[in-house]
C-alpha cells in the first residue's frame, strides 16, 4: 500500500461491515506516499509477481476452500499506482474463483479514471484512506506524495489528492463498487476534522467509515501521543452521525486469527560466489528513491577485499523504450543478485527474476539497506516528539 497502516488492534468499531475471511495478495510494488509518522517501507516488505501471488492463492484455496470469501489486492505499494498489475491480478482471481469477493485498500489516486476498468475486471469493494479534506491538515500529515514517477511539492500534491478522492468515490459508486473510508486519528492534527471527513464522504457515496487510532512507529520521522479511548469514542460518536462506524474489513481483525498468507513474502536474497553484488537505483546516491524505469545509471555495491560492502562502480542503464531493455539490463547485471528500487513494474521484475536477480522495493537509505543484505543490521532511529 501506499501508506503504512496505523496499528489496527485498537480500531474503533461500532458495526461489522462483513465477516469476510480475507487472503491478501501483495502484488502492488509502487509506494506513492508516506506520512511523517510512518517509517520508510522496510526492505522485507517486498511484493510478489502475479504468478507467485496466484500460486499463493491456489495453495490457500486448496487448504481452506470456501473459508476464503475475499481476496485483497495489497502491496507494499498502492494497487492503483500500477493498474495493469492490479487489473491482471483481479481478472485472474475472478476467472479462477468467480464466487470470491475482491477488494483493495488505496489512497484513491486514479480511482476516477480507473473505476470502470476495476468494475469490469471484478472488483467488489474499495477501502480508501482519507485522513483529511483540508490541504493545510494534509500538509502536516504527509512527508511526500509521488502519484507518478516524480515527487510533487507537498502543497500541490495534497490538493491533487483531495481532488482525486472527491472524484473517485462517486465514480466507484457509479460503477457499483462499494467504498468504505479509512481514517487514521492523528492527535492535534485531524481528530477534530474527522466529522467533516465523514460528512463529505457520505455526500459522495461512501458506505461506512473505519477509525484507526494512531500509534507511534519505530523509525518514523515524528512521533505523536496516541489518542485516548475517550477521544476515540468522542470522534466516533460525532463521525457516526454521517457514516456508520464500521470494522475495517480488509485488515486483520483484533482477536481473530491473522491470515498471514500475504505476509509470507520470501526473505531478501543473499550474495553468492557468482553474484556477489547488488545494484541500486538512486537520484542522489543516499536514498533508494527512483522507479526502476527512471534509472539511467545504477550504483553497484559489493564486498571489498576485507569483506565490507561499499560502492564499487556506476553502470549505465539501457535506454528507455527499447524492446530488449530489461534483457540488456539483466545481462549488464551479470554479477548482481538483487536490484533495489523505489518501485518496478511486473515485466522487469519477471525478466530479472528469470536470471536470478531479485528486485527489492524499498524507500530506505542505501548504506543501511545494503548493510542488511550483507548480514549487518541498521541502527534504530528513535522518532522525534512533535
Amino acid at each position: 500500500m501506499s501508506l503504512p497502516l496505523a496499528d489496527h488492534k485498537n480500531c474503533c468499531c461500532r458495526k461489522k461491515l462483513t465477516t469476510e475471511s480475507v487472503i491478501h495478495l501483495p502484488v502492488a510494488p509502487q509506494v506513492i506516499a508516506r506520512t511523517r509518522f510512518s517509517p520508510p517501507t522496510p526492505l522485507r516488505s517486498g511484493c510478489l509477481m502475479v504468478p507467485e501471488a496466484m500460486d499463493l492463492l491456489d495453495g490457500e484455496m486448496k487448504k481452506r476452500g470456501e473459508a476464503i470469501t475475499m481476496v485483497a489486492i495489497t502491496g507494499p505499494g498502492d494497487p492503483l499506482a500500477t493498474p495493469d498489475i492490479t487489473i491482471e491480478t483481479v481478472r485472474m482471481v475472478r476467472d479462477r474463483y468467480p464466487a470470491v469477493k475482491i477488494g483493495m485498500k488505496t489512497l484513491g489516486m486514479g480511482s476516477d479514471r480507473l473505476a470502470g476498468d476495476l468494475a469490469r475486471s471484478g472488483v467488489n469493494s474499495i477501502v480508501m484512506q482519507v485522513d483529511g479534506i483540508n490541504a493545510d491538515i494534509l500538509e502536516k500529515i504527509y512527508a511526500w506524495i509521488r502519484p507518478g514517477l516524480k515527487t510533487l511539492k507537498i502543497g500541490t500534491a495534497v490538493n491533487l489528492l483531495i481532488k482525486e478522492q472527491r472524484n473517485g468515490v462517486p465514480a466507484l459508486r457509479f460503477n457499483n463498487i462499494k467504498v468504505a473510508i479509512l481514517t487514521t486519528l492523528y492527535p492535534g492534527l485531524n481528530v477534530d476534522h474527522v466529522p467533516k471527513i465523514s460528512a463529505a464522504m457520505q455526500v459522495l457515496g461512501a458506505g461506512g467509515m473505519s477509525l484507526i487510532p494512531y500509534c507511534p512507529k519505530p523509525g518514523a520521522e515524528v512521533n505523536l501521543e496516541s489518542p485516548t479511548p475517550q477521544v476515540v469514542a468522542m470522534v466516533a460518536e460525532k463521525a457516526g452521525n454521517f457514516l456508520p462506524i464500521v470494522e475495517p474489513h480488509l485488515l486483520p481483525q483484533p482477536g481473530k486469527r491473522v491470515d498471514k498468507g500475504a505476509l509470507q513474502v520470501p526473505p531478501p536474497p543473499h550474495p553468492t560466489r557468482s553474484r556477489p553484488n547488488v545494484a541500486v537505483v538512486s537520484s542522489n546516491g543516499i536514498e533508494v528513491d527512483l522507479h526502476l524505469g527512471q534509472a539511467n545509471k545504477l550504483l553497484i555495491y559489493g564486498p571489498r577485499q576485507d569483506g565490507l560492502a561499499c560502492l564499487l562502480e556506476t553502470r549505465s542503464a539501457p535506454e528507455p523504450g527499447t524492446t530488449e531493455r530489461w534483457k540488456e539490463l539483466a545481462t549488464s547485471l551479470h554479477d548482481c543478485f538483487a536490484v533495489m528500487a523505489a518501485s518496478a513494474g511486473e515485466t522487469p521484475r519477471r525478466v530479472l527474476a528469470e536470471v536470478g536477480i531479485k528486485v527489492l522495493i524499498t524507500e530506505d537509505n542505501i548504506e543501511g539497506t545494503v548493510d542488511v543484505l550483507y548480514g549487518g543490521g541498521k541502527k534504530g532511529n528513535k522518532g522525534k516528539k512533535q
